[in-house]
């Protein structure tokens, strides 16, 4: 799935409750999608929450918890989201949306990786 950010925002912008973030995702076939998120909680160096506000999910919901651990921070997500259109979208959901969300956390796992290195616990 490609996604990219369109807000006007870049490294040095501070994230702050009500923050809106928009995206142009290309989840299927080519086809363009708008999807729109605020922040909604904001922990500084501890946590953060992203809940769509307009999109292709009938719920997301997003934590994203930082922790200080031995030799570098611990990022740890959790989601709940959930697909419309019922049963047709419980299949699309089993078949397509939950492999490209994890595509999604393998590929920022790889990212950051590049940017940190690799986590290596330290004595």
């Amino acid at each position: 799935m490609k996604f990219v950010v369109t807000s006007d925002y870049d490294e040095n912008t501070k994230m702050y409750p009500g923050m809106i973030i928009t995206y142009k995702i290309t989840p299927l076939l080519g086809i363009k999608l708008n999807w729109m998120t605020e922040i909604t909680h904001v922990k500084e160096n501890e946590y953060f929450v992203d809940e769509q506000r307009f999109g292709p999910y009938a719920l997301w919901h997003h934590q994203h918890h930082f922790k200080e651990v031995k030799g570098g921070v611990l990022m740890t997500d959790l989601l709940n989201y959930a697909v419309p259109y019922g049963v047709i979208g419980q299949f699309a959901n089993n078949i397509l949306v939950e492999k490209q969300i994890k595509n999604i956390f393998a590929y920022r796992t790889q990212e950051v990786i590049k940017l940190f290195g690799p986590f290596k616990v330290r004595e």
